[in-house]
């Protein structure tokens, strides 16, 4: 995977694996309650693997710039892959948050979270500087418009999930109004960019689960910020219209040939699954004792199947691979 040929194509987009996996971990913290001892366990070696991929991955992206910088500045100008930086401190936020839910308020966690934090408003302010530019290139053209665009400029609605517990609650509010102000926009841009331009290309399709991820996490922040269970149901009620409505394309999504942009499918259903199971704990009442644990196997053999499917391209060398240049056929009036 260190191989210099190979390095090279090491893209922000990477840092996904990390977020799956966190995301599973705390889905599996919260199932705790229902579980026992067990989730926990699992939660624990699934947090510690996600810590152990984002260091590889870091230690492996800070030698990718210092060989092949060019790959890097690249990856900032593309109109699709400079959102992916965001996966980073997404990535910070979500190992600070499961660092707070399975140890406590403890130095490292709280130093994590504050540098995933701080770190997502910077990318999104620059994602969203871009957008200056007008209809130039490196603004916001339609190319640039795909599900990735919610990680930059949606991603801070995570910020309250270890924030309020953190004592920052009102830091971590401000910056979920963030992500909540960008949300419906991100969604608004999405629709008309189908409507006019057609889908971004195939291989982009298992970006569509992002779309569940914004109304599942909102439903978590949310409910850690004082929301009464009434408000975790209605973002419940949301993430499962998206997950119904992204579904219809599963057979798309599985038609496409293993990539590491897969791994988009992985948080949003962990989040989901998280979502549920928190509603179940507060005594909800309905399906969602039930509906938590089988979400929560779902989004666990998707996991898995992603891990083998990663492995798998990187022993055939499939993976770490020059990008098929995608041509964009806007519709015709």
């Amino acid at each position: 995977m260190a191989a210099a040929p190979a390095l090279k194509f090491l893209s922000p987009a990477w840092f996904s694996i990390v977020m799956g996996l966190s995301g599973l971990a705390l889905a599996w913290r919260r199932a705790v309650p229902l579980m026992g001892e067990p989730a926990l366990a699992l939660s624990i070696a699934l947090g510690g693997l996600a810590a152990a991929v984002f260091l590889v991955l870091a230690g492996l992206s800070v030698l990718r710039l210092q060989r092949h910088p060019e790959a890097w500045a690249e990856d900032l100008r593309h109109p699709v892959r400079h959102a992916f930086v965001a996966t980073l401190p997404v990535s910070l936020i979500l190992l600070g948050t499961l660092g707070v839910a399975l140890d406590g308020h403890g130095a490292l966690a709280e130093a994590v979270w504050w540098a995933g934090s701080l770190g997502q408003l910077a990318v999104t302010v620059w994602v969203l500087s871009r957008w200056w530019a007008g209809n130039r290139a490196g603004g916001l053209q339609w190319a640039t418009v795909t599900p990735v665009l919610i990680i930059a400029v949606v991603g801070n609605v995570l910020v309250p999930m270890a924030g309020v517990e953190l004592g920052h609650a009102e830091w971590a509010a401000a910056q979920f109004g963030i992500g909540l102000l960008f949300w419906p926009l991100v969604m608004a841009l999405l629709l008309v960019r189908i409507a006019s331009q057609g889908l971004w290309p195939e291989r982009l399709m298992p970006s569509l689960f992002i779309l569940v991820a914004p109304p599942a996490v909102i439903g978590l922040s949310a409910l850690a910020l004082g929301a009464p269970a009434l408000v975790g149901w209605m973002a419940w009620g949301v993430a499962l219209a998206c997950f119904l409505w992204v579904a219809t394309q599963g057979q798309r999504i599985v038609s496409q040939a293993f990539s590491v942009g897969h791994w988009a499918v992985s948080f949003p259903l962990a989040a989901f699954a998280g979502l549920t199971l928190e509603l179940g704990r507060h005594g909800s009442g309905g399906p969602m004792p039930v509906l938590g644990p089988l979400l929560l196997a779902f989004a666990s053999v998707i996991v898995l199947g992603l891990s083998m499917g990663t492995v798998r391209g990187l022993r055939q060398r499939t993976l770490l691979a020059p990008e098929p240049v995608a041509t964009i056929t806007p519709i015709s009036g």
